[in-house]
């Protein structure tokens, strides 16, 4: 049983690299894990369909940086209780342009609490995010909804293995660089080999060679597939190649990867919103890390950040240490607030402007 679960010593040493190590598109992204695991490829390969096929790892699949693909933004949901169920339910099942859905809350009431229902939406470039979500509305019983696009990403990665060793206060030498958010426009062929590239990998796709098949879904060779796929990341349209943990719910044998999920707040002056993100985004425990605008729904938070753990105290711990940090580089925190996760589901958000064009078709939306 244990190998096929995260803290297998020989498992942990190719999540370790498997889950967030393996930047942009490589064309053999197996041997690359591998490489610089130290674990042979054999082994890599029948350890990550292992661990694919009991559950331990949720997906395998190439990301894309979909915020310069598609307009996106995280939304939070004012939602009665007694609707919040079925709420979730709908944003999960129904609607294949959510893709985190979260149950959030806070230790005590503050300005942004009534807001339980949390989740990230992308819709196409040219379409309407408030569109989009006044037909969730509607469909939901949702009251209000706050749109918080980026403004730039200062962190964007998972390794929950690699975080478990992680110190209270460890960060890089230097400031995180904001990436900032822009959409890049691609041709037919581009979106072809881009909706190839990101399917979920099956177990039998894990191996030497994966992107043949992916090639011929596109209608392209596989050195066409290849160069559209690396000149694609030279324009930071690609993410990671990576191994997804399921991280929410406990594995087949009853382990769980982390407890507590928690959405970080931190409202800084006007104009120091690129320095604090900076600060805060460099620190290896956070999952990710942006500049949002929160607005008075939210006192006017302007630097998000997420972190997990299996100790809510060490998580705090965490957050204390970043808190301090901020303290002594001179950055005034005028506001700052912990959201706590609790139900939740992630599945990757669609981009597809057909497959938009299709939803709304199903919910009553007529064609602009």
């Amino acid at each position: 049983m244990s190998q096929i679960e995260h803290n297998d010593p020989v498992n942990a040493q190719i999540l370790a690299v498997s889950e967030d190590k393996i930047a942009g598109f490589v064309r053999e992204p197996f041997l690359e894990v591998a490489q610089k695991s130290g674990v042979p490829l054999e082994t890599v390969v029948d350890r990550i369909r292992g661990m694919l096929e009991a559950g331990t790892i949720r997906r395998v699949r190439q990301t894309l940086v979909a915020s310069n693909l598609a307009e996106g933004a995280l939304v939070a949901w004012k939602v009665s209780e007694e609707r919040l169920g079925a709420a979730f339910d709908f944003m999960f099942q129904q609607d294949p342009f959510s893709g985190h859905v979260v149950v959030r809350s806070t230790d005590q009431q503050s300005k942004g609490s009534e807001y339980r229902l949390w989740t990230t939406l992308k819709v196409p470039v040219g379409e309407s995010l408030a569109r989009h979500c006044e037909v969730l509305m509607r469909h939901t019983g949702c009251e209000a909804f706050k749109l918080m696009p980026a403004r730039g990403i200062f962190a964007l990665g998972v390794g929950h293995v690699r975080r478990k060793t992680i110190e209270p206060g460890d960060k890089s030498e230097e400031p995180a660089r904001m990436i900032p958010v822009g959409v890049v426009n691609l041709s037919e062929q581009e979106w072809d080999v881009l909706l190839a590239l990101k399917r979920e990998f099956t177990s039998e796709e894990i191996g030497l060679n994966p992107w043949a098949r992916r090639a011929e879904e596109a209608g392209v060779d596989l050195e066409t597939f290849c160069r559209t796929a690396e000149d694609l990341n030279a324009r930071q349209v690609i993410g990671r190649f990576s191994t997804f943990l399921e991280h929410v719910k406990p594995s087949a044998g009853g382990q769980r990867v982390t407890r507590f999920n928690a959405l970080f707040h931190w409202g800084v002056p006007k104009g120091r919103e690129l320095e604090a993100g900076g600060e805060v985004g460099r620190h290896h425990i956070l999952t990710h890390c942006y500049w949002r605008e929160g607005g008075p729904e939210f006192c006017n938070v302007n630097i998000m950040a997420v972190a997990h753990g299996t100790d809510k105290e060490r998580v705090f711990a965490h957050k204390a240490a970043i808190d301090r940090h901020l303290e002594g580089c001179g950055i005034p925190v005028e506001y700052t607030n912990v959201f706590w996760g609790g139900r939740s589901e992630i599945k990757p958000s669609e981009i597809s402007p057909k497959v938009h064009r299709q939803w709304l078709a199903q919910y009553g939306v007529p064609a602009e």
